[in-house]
């Protein structure tokens, strides 16, 4: 057979062009080879340091275990009424490693809402603050720590020891309203801790335990539906309202007695009902209603007791 033309012999130059177009994919493969060991690399590496700084699923280290919040209200009581106020939190915390987180109410816009509203979202932005902390307690800024060798971790939020403090089959409003707190319920599934006074719960001091569950019962309590309620007693009011039609909300609370966390200083008026009034060791004195019209000033009734806490606190 004849061609039109006789076929081409490779040149030189195309054998010289072939091999290196044959080893210019060995070198890319090469190249990516070794850029993907180093990411694998400097990624073992970070996560190793991840791990002995403490980044990883668990605490960073240094991260307290207890925050203790109280809103302040600048204009309610004297400079040195709040120093002392802000004082006695931090020495206590300074004893067990805990931390203290003090906002003012004009921090959060509340509307035509109390202020005393504002321990809602005050609460939230401490779970935002400190997110791997296990504990937060609320205490209003009108009490004071009087003993200062009791931790939040033993002496209330312990599971065996919520166990024994645990007041079960209680009314929530007492003295018999028909929803009570349950039976049944163990300290370990407890992640809302707060006491009552004679006219029911008491919001003057309460635990959480950090948790999407917590989060969702104080984004329930302060939802704008009930603020805008009127309720007499504002979040006080709304509280006993969504504990007592949400049984979600009630399954995790625990009601301990009152002069575990909330005595208060001195009897109530009324003759019905049942007030703490705090004695020598107990954890807490709350000047509860010291801040209305008929009642001594809370910087007068907090006097006795400022002169009670400094002694303990330097014993």
């Amino acid at each position: 057979m004849h061609f039109a033309f006789p076929p081409r012999k490779p040149s030189a130059h195309s054998t010289m062009f072939t091999a290196r177009a044959s080893k210019a994919p060995l070198f890319r493969r090469s190249r990516i080879q070794f850029l993907v060991l180093c990411a694998l690399g400097v990624s073992t590496l970070l996560f190793i340091i991840a791990k002995i700084l403490g980044f990883g699923g668990g605490a960073p280290p240094g991260t307290p275990p207890v925050v203790i919040i109280t809103v302040i209200d600048p204009g309610s009581q004297s400079k040195q009424y709040i120093a002392d106020i802000k004082e006695n939190r931090e020495q206590y915390a300074k004893k067990h490693g805990y931390a203290t987180f003090f906002p003012t109410v004009n921090d959060y816009p509340l509307g035509d809402s109390p202020v005393s509203w504002s321990k809602l979202p005050a609460m939230r932005h401490a779970l935002t603050n400190f997110p791997y902390t296990e504990y937060y307690w609320f205490l209003d800024q009108n009490a004071l720590i009087m003993n200062p060798n009791l931790k939040i971790e033993t002496h209330i939020m312990n599971p065996k020891r919520m166990d024994a403090l645990m007041i079960k089959d209680q009314s929530i409003v007492p003295p018999d309203s028909v929803i009570k707190t349950f039976k049944h319920l163990k300290g370990q599934q407890i992640h809302f801790s707060i006491t009552q006074d004679k006219d029911g719960l008491a919001p003057g001091s309460f635990i959480v335990r950090n948790g999407d569950w917590s989060k969702f019962l104080l984004d329930t309590w302060f939802d704008p539906l009930y603020r805008s309620y009127n309720f007499q007693k504002a979040e006080r009011h709304a509280l006993e309202h969504i504990v007592q039609w949400h049984p979600t909300i009630l399954s995790r609370l625990g009601i301990v007695p009152q002069h575990i966390m909330n005595s208060y200083s001195r009897a109530p008026t009324a003759t019905t009902g049942k007030t703490e009034v705090y004695k020598e060791g107990d954890f807490v004195v709350n000047f509860a209603g010291c801040d209305t019209t008929t009642q001594p000033k809370c910087e007068d009734e907090a006097k006795p007791f400022s002169k009670k806490w400094r002694q303990a606190f330097s014993s």
